[in-house]
């Protein structure tokens, strides 16, 4: 287990803040991790009466492109002036001096995270608008214009859908540990199977219950998105089908390490959700069964990395163990589902 003071040291964090941050300036901080830390940090930072939330990237070996803090902070400026439900930043630094990495502060969003337990809060009658309020943020976000509110240079939306099956493929050969013919089967399966046209839209890249806060007090609504760290333009149902593989329906067998909440009494059924999405979008539902194979083929190749940081001793949580197995039987899932 990495400790907090050497991802997050507080001597030259709060200097760093005193430059630029008035709330508290002078008073000591209180830096706590928040989250289980799969692939950028985040913690919490207390001063005063002043709290942000930081992100910073992960320790060990990085793919290329990714967990880019000042892209991840110029999305969430672009987005501060729309209806998109995303935290406001504050603060951006790309100084080695003062983590040894670039970090950013954002404002902290109370409410209640739900990863593999449901909390008690939420009630059977409040289940079904809890999967519609999350359609409806996500249908929001597609619906943006992204060239009104700056960008329009943040991706490339024609290809996006071949791009990532290429991309992907590559990182495997970055990450992998362990040979895994499922992967190699439905990458062949992707290929020969990417949808002709598609619509464009700002991308999530990782939409699912647990990198979204709801407000603690009834009624139910989704405060915040969380995690943009794979934000770009590309085909809004890729962010749809990852959704749907983190919504499993009563008497579907379990993926192991994902969490599975939405198999309790009260949540809609994943067909509910894609004609709310419909509805609200007024995108074609095609090529479901790609995007979903695709969604949960990127994230056994995504768990394998970070699988692998965890054997290289770079991971700061126990959690990565479970990799072990939940990699291969992402694979073999994906595999079932499109029949490669």
């Amino acid at each position: 287990m990495i400790d907090v003071e050497t991802l997050v040291p507080a001597g030259p964090l709060g200097e760093y803040l005193d430059a630029h941050l008035d709330q508290g300036r002078g008073r000591p901080l209180c830096v706590e991790k928040i989250g289980l830390g799969k692939s950028n940090l985040t913690f919490r930072v207390e001063r005063g009466a002043g709290a942000w939330v930081l992100r910073r990237p992960p320790l060990g070996e990085l793919p290329a492109t990714a967990h880019d803090m000042l892209r991840e902070y110029r999305v969430l400026s672009a987005l501060a002036a729309t209806a998109v439900r995303a935290p406001r930043p504050v603060l951006v630094c790309d100084d080695p001096s003062v983590l040894g990495v670039p970090f950013y502060l954002m404002e902290v969003v109370d409410g209640v995270v739900i990863r593999d337990v449901l909390p008690p809060q939420f009630a059977e009658q409040d289940r079904r608008q809890l999967g519609f309020e999350m359609v409806d943020a996500l249908a929001e976000l597609h619906t943006t214009d992204y060239a009104a509110v700056g960008l329009g240079g943040l991706g490339r939306p024609e290809g996006y859908t071949a791009r990532q099956v290429a991309r992907w493929a590559t990182q495997w050969g970055v990450m992998q540990t362990r040979p895994l013919d499922d992967v190699e089967a439905v990458r062949g399966w992707l290929e020969a199977h990417v949808p002709a046209r598609s619509p464009s839209a700002i991308v999530h890249g990782d939409y699912k219950l647990d990198n979204a806060v709801f407000a603690a007090p009834p009624p139910v609504r989704l405060a915040a998105i969380l995690d943009w760290e794979m934000a770009t333009l590309g085909d809004p149902l890729a962010d749809l089908g990852y959704l749907m593989v983190f919504w499993p329906e009563p008497g579907e067998d379990n993926v192991r390490g994902l969490p599975q909440p939405t198999q309790l009494p009260g949540f809609p059924r994943r067909s509910e959700l894609i004609a709310r999405y419909t509805e609200r979008t007024g995108f074609p539902m095609t090529d479901l069964t790609f995007y979903r194979t695709l969604a949960l083929w990127k994230l056994a190749i995504l768990s394998e990395g970070l699988y692998k940081r965890y054997r290289a001793g770079k991971a700061d949580s126990d959690w990565f163990a479970v990799l072990e197995h939940a990699v291969p039987a992402m694979a073999s899932r994906a595999r079932e589902w499109c029949g490669a």
